[in-house]
């Protein structure tokens, strides 16, 4: 599959250190904000994911309504308000709308910044399915016709 639009990946460092790597990747990259239609982070782990937060225009939160609803056979749909994260919120606050994966953050607090921290604690399962949730939101983002809506 190749979408009409180019998805970019990025692995951002130093977050935890006031969003420095964000930040400098900002800084680098804001020249062309007009060609990022959509910025995604998913920062609260990989457990069951229970929708989107999304931050964006109507017209926008309406065609990721759309986009959620063809996750319906994996229950996953709902599309939440103030999508956000320290590695998007610049995208964000210039106008491009941003998710954030939303999950069951039931356990999340029991291993983050612990030594328990680790792959071994991952349900592969549960990691499968946020792995699908991304992966259909941004091919379907990069493949329709025009870019999110800003206003």
């Amino acid at each position: 599959l190749q979408p009409k639009r180019t998805l970019r990946l990025v692995l951002w460092t130093a977050e935890e250190q006031g969003g420095i790597g964000a930040f400098q990747y900002y800084q680098l990259h804001k020249v062309n904000i007009s060609n990022y239609s959509l910025v995604m982070e998913s920062d609260s782990g990989t457990f069951l994911p229970t929708g989107l937060q999304f931050s964006g225009s109507e017209k926008a939160r309406a065609i990721m309504k759309e986009v959620m609803s063809l996750l319906q056979p994996l229950n996953i749909t709902q599309v939440f308000c103030d999508g956000e994260g320290t590695d998007i919120n610049f995208w964000i606050q210039a106008g491009v709308p941003g998710a954030s994966l939303r999950d069951d953050l039931y356990k999340y607090f029991s291993f983050h910044h612990s030594h328990g921290d680790t792959m071994t604690v991952m349900d592969p399962k549960q990691m499968n399915v946020a792995a699908a949730v991304w992966a259909v939101v941004a091919y379907v983002i990069a493949d329709i016709e025009e870019m999110l809506p800003r206003s």
